[in-house]
């Protein structure tokens, strides 16, 4: 009997479109109002966020889950983005890239994808720490337009950045450390596995997927730069963005907010005590 042989590409290829196949499936059975997991039983309708891990600073994602969860007025569902397990599951099979700073550098973009290409879902880097309620951030979906995000002009003079990552300045960036995706545009259903796959990073992360006016301005309080956008001069931001590094790293303990970060870690782990 023959044997048919693949190629990498092909077989890498192949296994994208399984992936993606199982995960229109998911999608389908959403709509009908049923968890894919557990048979007929009705599913909730919480905003759904995703977040990046990275085995390197997981206290940082756990720091912004509990975060997130604390100062909450709604129903969410929080989970990490974690590159093995997209990879077991035949959504991702990037090349490792040199100038990547995170392993969540390109699969953020999955996102939509993971949401079933339906309703609103946000994606936010880990080392994020929110200080407000993030049912205001939801508001801003009245409004359809692709996707939300803070559009700051980051222009970082540090060479290198959390563990000693390399620094990188390119248009837009930062902006997609933040995204409030509307996974029924258009636009946004075209970040395909495929896509995220083939696509450069100057494709998905300038947002060149989407047409400009439809991406919409958060203000900058939901995304606030530490290290480079100015103190607020009375109580905080809504969200601190640790981007240069937070006190997890040895290196960042002395930065605006730290001690508020710290906080925040040490009464996770009280509560986790209880």
């Amino acid at each position: 009997m023959p044997v048919l042989l693949l190629s990498e590409g092909l077989r890498a290829g192949l296994n994208v479109a399984v992936a993606w196949l199982k995960l229109r499936i998911e999608e389908d059975d959403v709509k009908s109002g049923c968890d894919v997991n557990d048979g007929l039983r009705p599913m909730a309708e919480p905003f759904r966020i995703y977040v990046g891990w990275d085995a390197r600073e997981p206290e940082a994602y756990e720091v912004a889950e509990f975060s997130l969860k604390r100062r909450t007025s709604i129903p969410l569902a929080v989970m990490p983005i974690k590159l093995d397990e997209l990879r077991v599951r035949g959504l991702y099979h990037r090349d490792q890239d040199p100038l990547a700073s995170t392993e969540f550098t390109y699969s953020r973009f999955l996102t939509p994808a993971l949401a079933g290409y339906r309703g609103w879902a946000l994606f936010c880097d880990c080392d994020f720490l929110w200080l407000d309620d993030i049912a205001g951030l939801v508001e801003y979906t009245r409004v359809p337009k692709a996707v939300y995000c803070v559009q700051h002009d980051y222009r970082p003079t540090e060479t290198t950045k959390m563990d000693g990552a390399a620094q990188t300045v390119y248009p837009r960036k930062n902006w997609s450390s933040l995204m409030l995706f509307n996974c029924d545009h258009p636009a946004v259903k075209s970040l395909t596995p495929e896509v995220v796959n083939r696509e450069s990073g100057a494709y998905l992360h300038r947002m060149q997927w989407v047409k400009d006016e439809d991406i919409g301005a958060l203000p900058v309080e939901w995304n606030w730069l530490e290290g480079w956008n100015q103190k607020p001069a009375q109580g905080t931001p809504k969200v601190v963005h640790f981007t240069r590094g937070g006190p997890w790293f040895e290196r960042w303990q002395n930065v605006d907010y730290g001690e508020l970060w710290c906080a925040e870690r040490d009464e996770m782990l009280r509560q986790r005590r209880l």
